[in-house]
């Protein structure tokens, strides 16, 4: 795989986002197999689209790409907040990949995070443009990066070195399970997930989960017995085989 975007594909552009989103989608177009089915390649999505930048032809997926030279913060600036939160509750959702450069326009890191792990809790609205802006009153929204679960930030490029796409799909597909459509239960599974992560044992009991009763409340305050959901998510895992159920209360992280 070529690491480095093609930097003549930029010479008639002034602008530099604009040399960097031609870069790095021909980069991606050019050198990326589909992280989700292992085809050989995806394709570069027309310029009016207004959602997504690529597509693999083979499993019908979309792509949103997001490309800065050094290191992501913990934000992600990303469009316009309510078309974001239609995005995520809809099926449309796309995946989208989190690309890394260096000064030479080398790609070093790549992550795909699954369109599933979009949640409510992830998108951060930003406030509305002054009245003097061109733009006034516009709503944008930030990508809170940093609160994206480890299971949901596929490492496809790590510091210059490249994962096979076999073992990138096998990822994907362990995960895949946390699919879910309706926004309201795709929450809730990803928080007491994120509970579960934030445990460090190994293995590790209800009154442990039950310890996250407050954070998990304020989350979903029109909940009003956050114990029994606890442990309704818990068997949601379980039957998903993210974790495993021990008996007598006691549980074992899987993934």
């Amino acid at each position: 795989m070529n690491l480095y975007f093609d930097e003549l594909l930029a010479s008639n552009y002034k602008s530099n986002s604009q040399k960097i989103r031609i870069m790095s989608e021909n980069w991606v177009g050019k050198n990326m197999f589909c992280p989700i089915c292992g085809n050989e390649h995806i394709s570069n999505l027309d310029n009016n689209m207004p959602v997504a930048d690529l597509f693999c032809g083979n499993c019908g997926e979309i792509f949103e790409l997001k490309s800065k030279k050094g290191k992501f913060g913990k934000k992600i600036a990303d469009g316009s907040y309510p078309t974001m939160i239609e995005r995520i509750n809809s099926i449309t959702n796309p995946n989208l990949f989190v690309l890394q450069y260096n000064n030479a326009f080398m790609v070093t890191d790549l992550v795909l995070i699954p369109k599933f792990f979009f949640v409510d809790s992830v998108i951060q609205k930003r406030k509305p443009l002054p009245y003097t802006a061109r733009r006034s009153g516009w709503v944008g929204c930030n990508i809170l990066y940093s609160e994206i679960l480890n299971q949901g930030q596929i490492k496809i490029i790590n510091n210059g070195d490249v994962r096979t796409a076999n073992n990138i799909v096998q990822e994907y597909n362990k995960i895949k399970a946390l699919q879910i459509n309706n926004i309201e239960n795709r929450g809730w599974l990803i928080d007491v997930l994120s509970c579960v992560n934030k445990i460090k044992d190994f293995e590790f009991v209800l009154k442990d989960m039950y310890s996250f009763v407050d954070w998990l409340q304020k989350k979903h305050p029109c909940n009003h017995n956050v114990e029994a959901k606890i442990r309704q998510q818990l068997q949601i895992l379980r039957n998903k085989g993210l974790i495993e159920f021990l008996g007598n209360g006691k549980y074992r992280k899987i993934i």
